[in-house]
């Protein structure tokens, strides 16, 4: 009880100095504020961009593998002289590896053909990204349709000119109308629609279905080399659901370097690109990041924190007579010094708060208007109230230590 009614007289000194002098404490808050807000809204920046990417990095498969020319980890030291005369992985490759390789779900040979303009009638799309991929394809990347199907195994097999298109690429073409087997022109071939994938929109990293053309890759190879540079020819490998990704990255390793006659002195001539060098990259921008917030926002919170200390340095000097007759009616050291560190918690929360109140306004506004979701975790809320806690006694100890050893004859005399 004797807790509870320290806390309400806390309370109502702190509001009584807030409602007598709303100058000097908006612009003393202002600080912590301003810190809060830098703090908590950086990081939710950083968490939001991360949620972003890594929904985008799961698209391309946690335990699938890619068979690459190039590795994905680059940098200033990054020796390229040491891949350029790779060669691409081959058709051969991918044959020998569907043969061999024993923890695999699915092997796909995929290439990039490239943007073309794709037209139907008097409708016309720019920059559809036509793509060719073998049968297994469905098994390394998770396809959902709006309508239509997949190819079947005898289509793939024998190169039917048949074709899956984006969701943006049939609203485009045929916005009245039911695209599935509407005739297109892809590679100077008229091709069949067969399905549509259903809307993604595109994400972090650019990767969406939404203006792809999916084609077989048998009917590709009757019309282009598919093995040239140009086309970016990649092997996707997914491994089976109880398989780790090191597991099957170590079984690939062993496959491709006895499909390629490569004795133990020799280095590989090809890369396994897995998201996981993807994501321990970000991890590692992120956390440069977050370091950097915090720091940004810890300088404002020691600005903040000075302006705390000054405001209970007057409120002190304002209430020193108030001191001196609480002390002469029994008041120990304690209850002083409790009653000035509590009101200096409840200042820095309060401005903790306002700064907590403008991220979430600021989250609700792009959510609104920009259809961006800013992600505030209860992590950093629980932050804000631990930092803002921090403070207020940090900030109030002095303060509160000067007031709790004053003289209670002298005080009552101080004017």
């Amino acid at each position: 009880m004797i807790f509870l009614k320290l806390l309400k007289e806390s309370f109502l000194f702190a509001f009584e100095a807030l409602r007598q002098n709303k100058l000097r404490t908006i612009l003393s808050l202002l600080g912590i504020t301003i810190g809060i807000m830098t703090i908590i809204g950086v990081f939710s920046a950083v968490d939001t961009l991360r949620n972003n990417i890594q929904s985008s990095v799961e698209k391309l498969g946690s335990n699938t593998v890619y068979i690459q020319k190039w590795p994905w980890v680059g940098g200033p030291d990054f020796p390229w002289w040491k891949y350029i005369s790779r060669p691409q992985p081959s058709l051969r490759d991918y044959g020998k590896l569907t043969e061999r390789m024993q923890n695999a779900e699915g092997v796909a040979y995929v290439i990039g053909i490239g943007n073309r303009t794709i037209k139907y009638k008097n409708n016309s799309i720019e920059g559809a990204q036509l793509s060719a991929a073998s049968h297994d394809y469905y098994k390394v990347w998770k396809f959902d349709f709006e309508g239509g199907r997949y190819f079947t195994d005898s289509e793939s097999k024998s190169g039917r000119p048949l074709a899956i298109i984006g969701y943006s690429i049939a609203e485009g073409l045929f916005p009245n109308g039911d695209p599935i087997g509407k005739v297109i022109t892809v590679l100077g071939r008229r091709v069949t629609i067969i399905g549509v994938f259903k809307e993604e929109g595109e994400d972090m990293l650019g990767i969406s279905k939404d203006k792809t053309i999916l084609i077989p890759l048998n009917f590709a190879k009757g019309v282009i080399k598919v093995e040239d540079e140009r086309y970016g020819p990649q092997i996707a490998v997914k491994g089976r659901e109880n398989i780790s990704v090191i597991e099957l990255e170590s079984e690939l390793k062993g496959t491709m370097r006895s499909v390629h006659r490569l004795i133990p002195q020799d280095d590989d001539d090809f890369s396994l690109n897995k998201t996981t060098v993807l994501t321990a990259q970000l991890d590692q921008l992120f956390g440069i990041i977050d370091i950097a917030g915090a720091i940004i926002g810890g300088f404002s919170i020691l600005v903040g924190g000075f302006g705390i200390a000054n405001i209970m340095f007057v409120s002190v000097k304002e209430r020193t007579n108030i001191i001196g007759i609480q002390k002469s009616l029994g008041a120990k050291n304690y209850f002083i010094m409790l009653q000035f560190l509590i009101e200096s918690v409840l200042l820095c929360l309060m401005g903790g708060f306002i700064g907590l109140l403008i991220v979430f306004v600021l989250a609700f506004v792009s959510k609104t208007f920009f259809d961006l979701t800013i992600v505030v975790d209860i992590g950093k809320i629980i932050l804000t109230i631990a930092l803002s806690t921090a403070i207020g006694l940090i900030s109030g100890f002095i303060p509160a230590y000067n007031a709790s050893r004053l003289d209670p004859v002298e005080a009552i005399r101080s004017k």
